[in-house]
């Protein structure tokens, strides 16, 4: 075993977000993005990994169902091999287990259709949701009530008065784009990578910020506890932190001395700030220009890899705004801010993942944060406290519900 030389107050921090370090597979009883709503087109069906659970997708007349993609019969995945004989059931391709689809009992079996299995059996369904575009899967607990709203897993709707507000989801006339793509990463890294306030220095002559002349901070330091503004805590509505970057209680840096190293530009983007909420989806208020919102879900595949969203939202009215933010989505926020800007981040959460991944994950131990990281461990506090469950690693999954 490694012999750790981290502090002994980093040890006595790192006790206090325990079940965190244990959330290798991430978190479950939550609702995650699972594809684009026009990802599943009718009749489609299609198979993704959230935490280790492997679910089938399948887009009827009657709605969007969402299964276990594993037969009982022998474990294979169905969703390689779709077949589907009625609008409301699933078949195995490989020995014709039939599941009905809302409720994953199993139907029959085409060449055995009296085994007393057959209504007997069922796979583990998942309740779905669809929101601007999105197609969302409460992964987690067969049992688990209530189930939550899906508001209460996206970030925090800010008030209509509040003089920087950026689109929300659940906005009126919102428009939702953006990818997915999956990164070498666990999904831990991947979230504090994506609203650590020092890593600005990776950022400093990307291609959204020098077209856009911004002076982008060095680094921001906490002054305070008013630099951070915790949600949640009372039990209600969505659990996260943000960055109250301009609050006077941080202190940004523009130039480093020792370095003579300063930013390229000399503008700001008005009511820039991040934030972060469980289950793992990022805010970036007025970003990439202001009066856009960039968010970002990392969803943990397993214990090594997440599925990276990035979407950019705006309010479209009319059809003349939709055309023109359709227009710069695609050649200017795609290319510069969605690749450029966010390849970046891939790329340090990879290289992140050859440290902390070591020996069965040693470097959690071995990492050594400092005054910026605050907002960090404020996270890990935040979900070893507030999860509704830790997901199990998922290594040899089992079909059998319980």
């Amino acid at each position: 075993m490694a012999t750790s030389n981290a502090r002994p107050d980093a040890a006595a921090a790192r006790r206090q977000y325990e079940p965190y370090l244990k959330a290798a597979w991430g978190m479950k009883n939550y609702w995650y993005p699972a594809l684009f709503t026009h990802e599943l087109a009718e009749g489609d069906t299609k198979g993704v990994t959230i935490a280790g659970v492997p679910i089938l997708l399948r887009r009827t007349a009657a709605g969007v169902f969402a299964l276990r993609d594993q037969c009982l019969h022998r474990g294979v995945t169905m969703s390689v091999r779709p077949k589907c004989f009625s609008e409301d059931t699933v078949t195995c391709w490989y020995h014709g287990f039939t599941y009905d689809l809302a409720s994953g009992t199993l139907k029959t079996i085409i060449g055995a259709p009296n085994d007393p299995l057959v209504g007997n059996a069922r796979l583990q369904t998942y309740p779905v949701r669809e929101l601007a575009g999105i197609i969302f899967v409460f992964v987690g607990d067969d049992d688990y009530a209530p189930l939550p709203d899906l508001a209460d897993d996206l970030p925090v709707r800010l008030p209509d008065d509040y003089e920087f507000r950026s689109p929300h989801p659940m906005d009126e006339n919102v428009v939702v784009l953006g990818i997915h793509r999956t990164g070498n990463a666990n999904w831990r890294l991947a979230v504090e990578n994506g609203f650590d306030p020092g890593h600005q220095i990776m950022h400093r002559d990307a291609q959204v910020i020098l077209s856009q002349n911004l002076a982008f901070p060095l680094g921001l330091n906490p002054t305070s506890p008013e630099a951070i503004t915790v949600y949640g805590e009372d039990g209600t509505g969505p659990v996260g932190i943000m960055n109250e970057w301009h609050s006077g209680h941080y202190d940004l840096v523009m130039h480093n001395d020792e370095l003579d190293l300063h930013p390229f530009g000399t503008g700001s983007v008005l009511g820039l700030r991040t934030s972060m909420y469980l289950p793992g989806v990022l805010m970036v208020e007025n970003w990439p220009r202001r009066g856009l919102t960039q968010l970002e879900w990392y969803v943990p595949v397993d214990g090594n890899r997440h599925e990276y969203w990035e979407v950019i939202l705006a309010v479209c009215n009319t059809e003349a705004e939709l055309k023109k933010f359709k227009y710069e989505y695609e050649h200017l926020w795609l290319p510069i801010a969605l690749h450029d800007f966010n390849d970046d981040d891939l790329f340090a959460r990879e290289q992140m993942e050859r440290f902390y991944s070591v020996d069965g994950g040693v470097g959690w131990d071995d990492e050594q944060l400092c005054g910026m990281d605050a907002v960090i461990t404020g996270w890990r506090k935040l979900v070893s406290r507030h999860n509704r469950g830790i997901q199990t690693p998922q290594t040899h999954p089992s079909p059998r519900l319980g």
